[in-house]
């Protein structure tokens, strides 16, 4: 079962991330942009995911992973205690890459994380 602290240890360790407290919650941001949440707007976690990987989630573990739309944009609620510490880094990481400046992105997976 992954809990905040799972995701506060991955996400920070990933370049440019900082946490945010707003509206409530825990914000996992690169700069401006906002890349995984909890508490807004609901007590759950938001995540900004690739939309292929999302659509396959969706389909395949609707138990654990929902959509949720803001405006054009389409997130990711997730179960976060019904996932594994090694599932929620997969998706912190992959939500990063969705925010971060692709030249950071490249350089940090060429490294091998």
């Amino acid at each position: 079962m992954a809990t905040i602290d799972d995701i506060r240890r991955i996400a920070l360790a990933l370049p440019g991330a900082v946490e945010l407290q707003d509206h409530g919650g825990n914000w996992f941001n690169v700069g401006k942009k906002t890349f995984v949440l909890y508490g807004f707007p609901s007590a759950r976690w938001l995540f900004k995911l690739p939309k292929p990987r999302q659509e396959l989630l969706f389909e395949a573990r609707p138990d654990v992973f929902q959509p949720y739309r803001a405006g054009a944009m389409l997130w990711s609620y997730v179960d976060v205690a019904a996932l594994e510490p090694d599932e929620v880094e997969s998706l912190v990481t992959d939500a990063w890459t969705e925010v971060a400046p692709k030249k950071i992105v490249r350089t940090h997976l060429q490294q091998g994380r």
